[in-house]
């Protein structure tokens, strides 16, 4: 017999019976449970739980759905079923420094992140000839305060016209409006060096070279419109030393960056993120 994968998250407010209505109604269904992950935030009693199940090919989602419905209602729970059959579609936007964009075009060579890039958009013809070397659709936009609202209402319209599931800002150096990063919530990843908001601006590692720190690092999060404060989904810290150049610590915090955005859109695109107010429920 031919099966299939989904993914379920559900969260509610945390009472006895939760798992026992769930996988009761699932293996009534057939279903076996192949990864099954849980936590319970004692500060807001909130329930959060992933399961990844295979189930009869013959069996769709609306099916499962519907053997969900009645646990669904009896704990008032938010759901999200993801079909692992379907390759995740993603846009990544980016401006001059590509090392975050090369290394998720390589992942996803290597089999290692599985996804699909619906496009590249850039504000700078940089990323161009990567683009077209990797057969993807590039889009340049040229961003100004005149034409802002112009070009972000085309990255909805590609959003939509393209199916996407995420947006993935790999250095893209525009700030996205209040009402994109609204209306997109959840479905934005962006990745910034660790050292907000100490060093601001222009030449961040440089300014820490300045001021001696020992640890650099990177931090991948969700875009809200606090910027560059949304949930953290994944962050990693290297030690660095006196004896170190500005121009290592910006090759290092490159290498960081690159590795820890990688791992965020992995995580996101296997369900493993869950949004718990500011702050976000990781099962690795």
């Amino acid at each position: 017999m031919t099966e299939k994968t989904f993914d379920i998250n559900l969260s509610c407010e945390d009472r006895p019976g939760i798992v026992a209505a769930v996988t009761t109604e699932l293996a009534g269904l057939g279903a076996n449970i192949a990864e099954s992950n849980q936590f319970w935030d004692r500060q807001t009693n909130r329930f959060f739980m992933r399961l990844s199940v295979t189930v009869p090919d013959a069996l769709e989602r609306d099916g499962i759905m519907r053997a969900l419905e009645p646990a669904i209602a009896r704990f008032d729970m938010k759901t999200a079923l993801a079909d692992r059959s379907r390759r995740p579609k993603i846009i990544i936007m980016v401006s001059k420094f590509d090392h975050a964009l090369l290394h998720l075009l390589y992942q996803i060579r290597v089999g290692w992140l599985d996804a699909e890039v619906a496009a590249i958009v850039s504000n700078h013809e940089d990323s161009r000839r990567t683009a077209e070397a990797e057969n993807i659709p590039y889009h340049c936009w040229k961003v100004t305060r005149e034409n802002k609202a112009e070009q972000e209402a085309k990255l909805i319209a590609l959003f939509k016209e393209t199916n996407a599931d995420l947006v993935v800002l790999a250095r893209y150096m525009q700030v996205l409006s209040n009402e994109l990063s609204n209306r997109l919530y959840g479905k934005v990843i962006n990745i910034h060096h660790s050292f907000l908001p100490s060093f601001k601006g222009a030449k961040p590692y440089h300014q820490a070279h300045e001021r001696g720190v020992k640890l650099i690092g990177a931090t991948a999060h969700y875009v809200t419109p606090d910027l560059d404060e949304g949930p953290i989904i994944e962050q990693e810290t290297e030690r660095v030393t006196h004896a170190l150049s500005p121009e290592d610590f910006v090759a290092s915090g490159r290498d960081i960056e690159s590795r820890v955005l990688a791992r965020a859109v992995k995580l996101h695109l296997e369900n493993r993120v869950m949004l718990n107010g500011h702050k976000t429920i990781v099962f690795g």
